[in-house]
């Protein structure tokens, strides 16, 4: 039976995906919005659903561990994963806003993140906690970012109607507003509900296959609640539309840093014990990857070398992990 719902699972993520593309650049187009603001705030969010789920629960339940370990996963998954697939699929440019703004602000979170939970680098301190306080700040930092994007660049008519002429054309264009709305969150709640299908299975073949509940952990949860940016990347790469997956991957980091962490410790501290430093670092070091690949020899882009480099990255830190 997990074999079935693992593979309906997964045609319920590639269907979904394909529906909240669509709807969300119909609706960006409709509002004069750029389908990367679309990705970094709607698709971003919605797609960070199982990440925020599992957030709260293993706060409530003193896992501090899964928490962390499944957004420092999650991030690391969406920048060598994610982005190394869809620009192996379709090498794509980086918009201009995105090099000096997005990228940079990503790369700040990952520093927040290695500096708030490693306490035990200060002298003293004998644990690992993010405490209430921390997931307060991260909070507002991430207030002030979606501020920032949103009332900067969301409702520039010039520059929305300069994005329409290169931007793909939904299959959706046309339709009622309310309409498209609706498709969007169903879709959105169909991506969830596919994750959580996908990911429940996947457990539990691998308990069966003997696999320990810290691999589980560590790979199968960050990946599973990734499956639904995964998706939703290889769905708009194939569309032509890579843009979207940039803003999606882009705002699920952010939002996994700033929100989900922020509202975890801010319903309840947590501690941190099997996640290491290295964890933290490969985060930080996926974020400042992307950047130097976008200024590599002045070409603003990422190619299809570029895209299998990150892919290999991924590997190898995925071997790590089942070797330490």
């Amino acid at each position: 039976m997990d074999y079935l719902f693992l593979v309906f699972g997964l045609g319920l993520l590639l269907l979904s995906a394909d529906f909240l593309v669509d709807s969300s650049v119909a609706i960006a187009q409709r509002a004069k919005i750029s389908n990367f603001i679309i990705g970094l705030t709607i698709v971003g969010m919605g797609t960070s659903a199982p990440e925020l789920f599992v957030g709260i629960s293993s706060a409530l339940n003193d896992s501090g561990d899964v928490a962390m370990g499944n957004v420092v996963g999650s991030n690391i998954a969406n920048i060598l994963l994610i982005l190394g697939v869809s620009a192996t699929i379709l090498p794509f440019a980086i918009e201009r806003t995105t090099q000096r703004r997005d990228i940079p602000f990503g790369i700040f979170a990952s520093v927040m993140l290695l500096l708030l939970a490693n306490d035990k680098l200060i002298p003293g301190i004998e644990e690992n906690t993010v405490s209430r306080l921390d997931g307060i700040f991260f909070l507002i930092l991430f207030v002030a970012y979606m501020c920032y994007v949103v009332i900067g660049k969301g409702k520039n008519p010039k520059e929305a109607m300069e994005d329409a002429e290169e931007e793909t054309k939904s299959k959706l264009a046309g339709k009622h507003p309310a309409l498209l709305w609706f498709i969007a969150i169903a879709s959105l709640a169909g991506l969830i509900f596919g994750g959580n299908l996908f990911l429940d299975s996947a457990k539990n073949l691998a308990r069966a296959w003997g696999m320990s509940e810290a691999v589980i952990a560590i790979t199968i949860v960050a990946v599973g609640t990734s499956l639904p940016e995964l998706i939703t990347a290889i769905v708009a790469a194939c569309k032509h539309n890579p843009q979207l997956a940039l803003g999606n991957v882009l705002g699920s980091n952010v939002f996994n840093i700033l929100l989900i962490l922020g509202v975890s410790a801010t319903v309840k501290p947590l501690t941190i014990v099997g996640i290491n430093l290295v964890d933290y670092l490969v985060v930080l070091g996926a974020s400042v990857m992307t950047y130097l690949v976008v200024f590599t020899f002045g070409k603003h882009k990422f190619d299809r070398i570029e895209g299998i480099l990150f892919l290999l990255c991924y590997v190898g830190y995925t071997a790590y992990l089942l070797m330490r």
